[in-house]
């Protein structure tokens, strides 16, 4: 049994003229796990996602899927699933043909969950695919990549068109199948809350570059907002490492990076301050806020030069 990763991504760059898409990106995920790939529209995610599928070029840096370069290799991109949430389909191409075409390209394609999945949905298979609404467009997404079981399938946002049941329905499949045929599975989403207790590993990337890659059980509970009096919670925090904070005349809330003992939680009380949990959606947004206020004060100590 060997533990090379399914993909592994090393000192990898993308550039659009004067944009730099992906900054020396790093980056090993192993097989038969559900990750999350996160961060803010433009933070670079779709970016490294077509480079992985062999869609695009990078300009530097090296990119192996099991082993392969995925650029022109036949049987490393059969192996790979992408959909994304403009997924491009032939001109009066109906949803029975894109399941049916799938069906010859995908060697684990399972028919059956393909027409378990079209009933949940109630996609009208027979009805063009440009002539479906967004969510329906989205379902044929979601069906295409559950029931081609690929060995790694990538899901860029593509059920941001789907309401809220239908949603649930994908989520709850998509455990449920996995459970059952696991594979590499990587979601693309800003949705954090709702697909977070999918996660077993969080990617985050922002402006181009890998800013939190770790077990998502290791980021549950790994930050507190301590809430107050100003001087009792920056007495409190000391040195923890600041995500975020607010202020309002004698009051504050900041955010830390901080596991807090039973001891420290039962101080926090002891000096009046409340504490509550950071979810993983607020660690993201708060980890790439705190990118952005550096960025600033960066900015401003250059120009001050």
């Amino acid at each position: 049994m060997t533990n090379a990763p399914a993909i592994k991504v090393t000192n990898l760059s993308k550039r659009y003229k004067e944009l730099t898409a992906l900054d020396d990106v790093n980056l090993s995920l192993a097989p038969n796990r559900i990750y999350g790939l996160l961060g803010r529209n433009g933070a670079g995610k779709t970016t490294l996602m077509s480079i992985l599928t062999g869609q695009s070029f990078a300009h530097s840096g090296s990119v192996e899927i099991f082993g392969h370069n995925p650029y022109e290799h036949d049987a490393t991109l059969s192996r790979m699933c992408f959909i994304r949430e403009s997924q491009k389909y032939p001109d009066d191409f109906r949803a029975d043909q894109a399941f049916k075409a799938a069906a010859l390209f995908y060697e684990n394609w399972d028919e059956d969950l393909a027409q378990d999945l079209i009933r949940a949905f109630q996609l009208p298979v027979k009805r063009r695919i440009k002539k479906l609404s967004r969510g329906q467009l989205s379902a044929v997404g979601v069906i295409l990549g559950l029931a081609s079981r690929a060995d790694i399938t990538f899901f860029d946002e593509p059920y941001l068109g789907l309401d809220a049941v239908a949603r649930q329905v994908f989520y709850d499949r998509l455990v449920q199948d996995f459970s059952l045929f696991p594979r590499t599975i990587v979601l693309s989403s800003h949705l954090i809350d709702e697909v977070a207790n999918l996660l077993e590993h969080v990617v985050v990337i922002d402006g181009g570059k890998i800013v939190m890659d770790d077990e998502a059980e290791n980021l549950r509970g790994a930050a507190v907002t301590v809430t107050g009096n100003a001087e009792k919670v920056a007495e409190f925090i000391g040195d923890y490492p600041v995500l975020h904070r607010d202020a309002l005349g004698s009051l504050a809330s900041i955010s830390i990076r901080a596991r807090l003992s039973d001891a420290q939680r039962q101080q926090a009380k002891d000096m009046g301050l409340e504490l509550s949990s950071v979810s993983l959606q607020q660690l993201v947004v708060r980890s790439a806020m705190g990118r952005d206020e550096d960025r600033i004060n960066n900015a401003n100590v250059e120009a001050m030069k």
